[in-house]
């Protein structure tokens, strides 16, 4: 079992800028951030595969950065350019098997940190 901590959510005005981190105990093959705000599904934001292969969504594509901090075992999600649309609950998830084509989808991810609240203001 892999334990996922994150930190650095906050509140934000539209068009700034935040960087949230998830810290591992390890790191796996597959690793993503995914978001959920209320009332509405959990989507994925951005994955990472352990050969460095990365999948944005659309919506994050040009203004998110995922990537991962091998010496202090952290997985970093630099968001620029933020939107009230992307007010959410962000949880980190890590998986050995979930596989490249499933990077956004949040099903079949086995270990999720306890989330850390984005708030961007208009």
């Amino acid at each position: 079992q892999v334990q996922l901590v994150e930190s650095g959510g906050g509140a934000v005005q539209a068009g700034g800028s935040l960087r949230i981190a998830c810290i591992v105990s390890r790191y796996t093959k597959y690793m993503a951030w995914f978001r959920q705000a209320p009332g509405k599904e959990r989507e994925g934001v951005a994955g990472i595969k352990d050969d460095g292969s990365i999948r944005y969504t659309d919506s994050a594509k040009g203004r998110f950065t995922i990537s991962k901090d091998n010496a202090v075992k952290i997985l970093w999600l630099k968001m620029n350019s933020l939107k009230p649309a992307d007010t959410a609950t962000y949880f980190c998830a890590a998986d050995e098997r979930v596989g490249y084509s499933s990077l956004l989808t949040p099903r079949n991810w086995r270990s999720w940190g306890q989330g850390t609240q984005v708030t961007v203001s208009s």
